[in-house]
């Protein structure tokens, strides 16, 4: 459990190090974008000043890493509004659609590959391996602009567009993420079902599961004690892979269903050179993701001791 916490500090430094260096190189300021064509150069020297720009690299970086730390992103360049007052309201909406859709495809992929397994070469897992492989090379705007149409526009079941805080209610809530949550999820309902059916088929023929059928354990007994815990490996595993991707996701599905999100503010402030605000978006994003997958290594080493000496 430690070593993979240990590998946390490097890994954001190092990332944090090449935001910062990315910010740097662009050769964006906020004298282009709050001064204009017509700056004098006493006006742009002020304003390098006043951000902090004129001094060397690495006292800014420190300097920025510092009040990182603290939970301050700095300024936006476009705004001049605290970059963590910008995030706010906007990280609930990303959450809430990659949480919703991490939840369907662990739900529903954990569902599908299970069965796939119980019916391992019969016409069900055939059904499923098929059903899983189409649906993972569907582009998931091209999913949300069907889901569009025939549930929000033919069916009228649920609004196809925006958000709404959950203070206004669960199934208000609710309802405006179902769509998007849905489109991005195929991907990994797909993954994790292939990967569940794959460690379940290989548990199956291990020789302590046939000898546990052998002596007359139920077949419930021997899948949920035996087979599950040690067969989930790869489907856990491979949800670490999979947060990254929502998260990414994101970005064209928050377009298609309005919703103002991380990934629309992030396309946004970096057509506009926002630095500060980009800059935010990109740490965040490290941090959630080895976060994530930090919490997945504890639940494996929790449910398969072994995976502990393979982290």
């Amino acid at each position: 459990m430690w070593k993979p916490i240990s590998i946390f500090i490097p890994v954001f430094i190092l990332a944090t190090f090449f935001t910062f260096l990315l910010g740097a190189v662009s050769g964006r300021s906020p004298a282009a974008l709050q001064l204009g064509d017509s700056a004098t150069p006493d006006a742009v020297a002020a304003l390098n000043h006043q951000f902090g720009l004129d001094q060397p690299f690495f006292v800014r970086y420190f300097d920025w890493l510092g009040t990182l730390l603290s939970g301050n992103f700095g300024n936006s360049w476009v705004s001049g509004v605290p970059v963590a007052k910008l995030l706010g309201d906007r990280a609930v909406v990303s959450l809430s659609v990659a949480g919703l859709a991490l939840l369907i495809g662990l739900v529903f992929g954990f569902i599908l590959g299970a069965v796939a397994a119980h019916f391992q070469t019969r016409w069900p897992d055939r059904v499923i391996t098929t059903g899983t492989t189409v649906i993972s090379v569907l582009p998931p705007f091209v999913v949300g602009i069907a889901l569009i149409a025939v549930f929000a526009i033919w069916l009228r079941w649920l609004p196809a567009v925006g958000f709404v805080p959950i203070t206004k209610g669960f199934w208000p809530w609710a309802s405006h993420l179902i769509l998007p949550a849905v489109a991005l999820s195929f991907d990994t309902v797909s993954d994790v079902a292939r990967q569940l059916r794959t460690g379940l088929v290989s548990v199956y023929r291990e020789n302590y599961v046939i000898g546990a059928t052998v002596r007359g354990i139920g077949p419930r007994r021997v899948f949920w004690v035996h087979v599950l815990r040690n067969g989930v490996g790869p489907a856990l595993s491979v949800l670490g892979l999979k947060f990254p991707a929502l998260l990414g996701g994101a970005v064209l599905i928050e377009s298609i269903f309005g919703l103002a999100g991380y990934g629309v503010f992030a396309a946004q402030s970096a057509v506009s050179g926002d630095v500060p605000s980009v800059q935010a978006v990109l740490v965040i994003s490290v941090v959630l993701v080895v976060v994530f997958n930090l919490l997945v290594n504890v639940v494996l080493n929790r449910l398969i001791p072994s995976a502990a000496r393979g982290v």
